[in-house]
């Protein structure tokens, strides 16, 4: 059964609709996470190290995707709310071509200087020369990564969040496959998986560059465009909080090497390295859950269906709730066998992984709340909300609690760090529904 922007949704409806979605964000989550399972296992630690080392700025860099598919989505999805599908198409040519025209430039800038970013995130010697290597193959497929991430909002909007889904499917089995033959077949190391994954990123932006460009049955098709400033600016302002969030997040993680480095070594960048992995999976779903029922909220607020609103926002809450607990629940259980999957040759690795994972676990109880909050802003074209709500979970809160509790706690400070930082923003996200709840009739 087709389902549209302007249905009603119950809950089966509601989680229909996202599952795709869900399931693209994994998928894309797994790139760095098969990297690293083949680059620890098969390459070594230091490799493994350098691997979690800088794909944290390849993540900062291709978030402008995520911004204008984010953001430029809410518009399209609120144009067409309006009954103006033609202005849509426009508009969603427009975003595809400014990211294509971003990405190109941003990929040159961030190769020529890789190295010097890489120095100043503590990196020297193998680990400087290994963090290089796999940052500029990365680089070569930074515009078509972008256009990726940007798709995977376009897809939902254009009512074929399924045909989005087949895609990320194909680059995320491409990039398995090709791990496992580069790495563990023709032993090229660290520069294996870096093809690979770069490889699987090519094709996640050009199938929906392909798709797209011919006619479709999907509401959207890139067209003739002119240059919209104020709709790029808005688009940007949308997405600002996806866009504050990636690089908020990237920002982070790489503090908590410099921190980890501090009072572990390598040990701790591999052992934060797991976590991130986890972490990515499991957050992923609370963003493609978001991502995909963000389009619904759009159309629905732009043709003024207030009681729908109401009932999407409950029913979304009851929803990520359950997912929060289950998340919980499981990185408690899984906390030794996901470790061992990784770092099982080395003990004492494997028992601070394994520490690490019984504190760090608790975060995902609260951090649904926070990711919903902002995407549901965004959608409602409250920019400056999200933004705020974004800027303040991922780089405020966790700097500060990063920065502070290890001095008190050594090394648990920097697990428990996380936690402390989603219960603040949670409570803060929380206020802002409630404030907001009068603008914006939900």
């Amino acid at each position: 059964m087709h389902i549209q922007l302007s249905d009603h949704f119950d809950y089966k409806k509601l989680l229909r609709f996202a599952f795709p979605s869900i399931i693209m964000m994994v998928f894309t989550s797994l790139y760095s996470i098969v990297d690293g399972f083949f680059v620890s296992n098969y390459v070594g630690k230091t490799p493994f190290a350098a691997v979690n080392l800088i794909m944290p700025v390849i993540m900062a860099l291709a978030s402008i995707g995520f911004m204008f598919g984010a953001g430029g989505s809410a518009l399209v999805s609120k144009t067409m709310g309006e009954g103006s599908h033609d202005k849509a198409k426009r508009l969603f040519s427009l975003f595809v071509y400014c990211t294509a025209v971003s990405g190109i430039i941003i990929a040159v800038i961030a190769f020529i200087f890789i190295r010097p970013i890489a120095s100043l995130l503590g990196a020297e010697g193998i680990l400087l020369d290994n963090c290089v290597i796999y940052g500029r193959i990365l680089l070569v497929s930074l515009p078509l990564f972008m256009l990726q991430y940007e798709f995977q909002s376009f897809f939902i909007t254009a009512e074929k969040p399924q045909l989005g889904l087949v895609i990320t499917l194909i680059c995320g089995i491409t990039n398995m496959v090709l791990d496992a033959l580069f790495i563990a077949v023709f032993s090229w190391g660290l520069v294996g998986a870096a093809v690979a994954t770069a490889i699987s990123q090519v094709l996640g932006g050009i199938i929906p560059i392909i798709y797209f460009a011919r006619p479709n049955t999907s509401l959207l098709r890139l067209t003739k465009t002119t240059l919209d400033q104020k709709a790029l600016l808005k688009a940007c302002t949308n997405g600002s909080s996806e866009l504050m969030s990636n690089i908020s997040m990237s920002i982070v993680s790489m503090l908590y090497n410099i921190q980890l480095i501090k009072y572990a070594g390598e040990n701790g960048i591999a052992a934060y390295g797991v976590l991130m992995y986890v972490n990515m999976i499991f957050l992923a779903v609370f963003i493609g859950y978001s991502t995909g029922t963000a389009p619904i909220i759009s159309y629905h607020y732009g043709a003024q269906n207030h009681n729908e609103m109401k009932g999407l926002l409950k029913k979304s809450l009851v929803i990520i709730g359950v997912f929060a607990v289950i998340m919980f629940a499981a990185a408690e259980l899984l906390a030794k066998p996901l470790a061992g999957i990784f770092v099982s040759y080395d003990a004492n690795l494997m028992e601070m992984t394994i520490r690490a994972f019984q504190i760090y676990s608790f975060s995902f109880l609260f951090a649904s709340i926070s990711i919903y909050g902002s995407s549901f802003f965004t959608a409602l074209n409250d920019g400056l909300t999200s933004a705020l709500i974004s800027f303040l979970r991922t780089l405020l809160f966790q700097i500060a609690a990063v920065l502070i509790l290890p001095v008190l706690l050594g090394i648990d400070g920097i697990w428990l760090s996380i936690v402390v930082a989603e219960i603040t923003s949670a409570l803060l996200t929380g206020l802002f529904i409630f404030v907001k709840k009068g603008k914006y009739h939900y």
